[in-house]
């Protein structure tokens, strides 16, 4: 079992319907650290206003995260835009078990280098209002665009065909989304430079990345809606992003017995 410095994972959603949790659970068994930290939108808490929806699979993803904090890994939670609800339970300095929760973190890396540690909201309001629409597609065309996404899977599940994330496709291929994502990684760094910090470790936009702007280490964790992907520091201070592309017909064959308990026998893929 792959033991890491520390996991970073965010845009869970728990609570809406393109939520990745049964690969994310086996992720999370097969792969410990000493510190996780969960980097916003862990829970849709505008989803479920909207409409309930809460299968086993969510609840067994906060099982593992409680787990994992009672065995001895180091969690804190960081509260994104779509869990903002807990921003108003910060004056008790509010905690899950042993799960602290912050708005910010401050990372100290194996490489001696600081990180802040942000969802990446709190950039929304840089970003000129032309590029904002990527942001809002998530309630009305985006989340039409993970029902197709949803649909299409199941067809190559039938397949046996492996999971392939259409609106990350679509994302990649855009010319207006491309210039949104790297208007957005341009801002981060920009704050990162002005404050202090060596480098920034955030989600947000659903795009797993890491790269050098002028200077700071951006690294963003991605999602697991769309990719699976989480951003993982080695003992020895390298970074790595990890997709987590499960093969379809071993989770169709898991989703159809209810079993994500058993070893994993999914494929892990370095993305750099």
């Amino acid at each position: 079992m792959p033991h890491y410095r520390s996991i970073f994972i965010s845009d869970l959603h728990l609570g809406s319907k393109g939520c990745q949790a049964e690969a994310l659970c086996v992720f999370m068994k097969d792969h410990t650290s000493e510190q996780l930290y969960l980097v916003g939108d862990i829970i849709d808490g505008w989803r479920l206003r909207k409409k309930w929806f809460w299968p086993q699979s969510h609840t067994n993803v906060v099982r593992r995260i409680l787990t994992a904090a009672k065995r001895g890994t180091d969690v804190t939670y960081i509260i994104g835009n779509h869990d903002e609800f807990l921003r108003g339970f910060m004056k008790f300095r509010l905690m899950f078990g042993d799960i602290t929760v912050k708005n910010r973190a401050v990372h100290a890396g194996r490489d001696g280098k600081r990180y802040l540690v942000v969802h990446g909201d709190m950039f929304d309001g840089l970003m000129r209002a032309d590029r904002k629409w990527i942001m809002h597609l998530g309630d009305s065309a985006y989340n039409g665009l993970l029902w197709v996404n949803t649909k299409l899977n199941g067809a190559r599940r039938r397949l046996g065909l492996d999971y392939w994330s259409l609106s990350k496709a679509l994302k990649s291929r855009t010319k207006r989304a491309m210039n949104f994502i790297h208007s957005f990684e341009g801002h981060v760094a920009n704050y990162c430079a002005r404050k202090g910090f060596d480098g920034a470790i955030c989600g947000h936009i659903h795009v797993a990345e890491q790269r050098d702007i002028d200077g700071i280490a951006y690294k963003n964790t991605g999602d697991w809606v769309e990719s699976c992907t989480a951003l993982i520091e080695h003992f020895d201070g390298r970074w790595e992003i990890l997709h987590f592309a499960p093969h379809a017909a071993v989770i169709a064959d898991r989703l159809l017995h209810g079993d994500v308990n058993e070893p994993n026998t999914l494929e892990l893929i370095p993305a750099g």
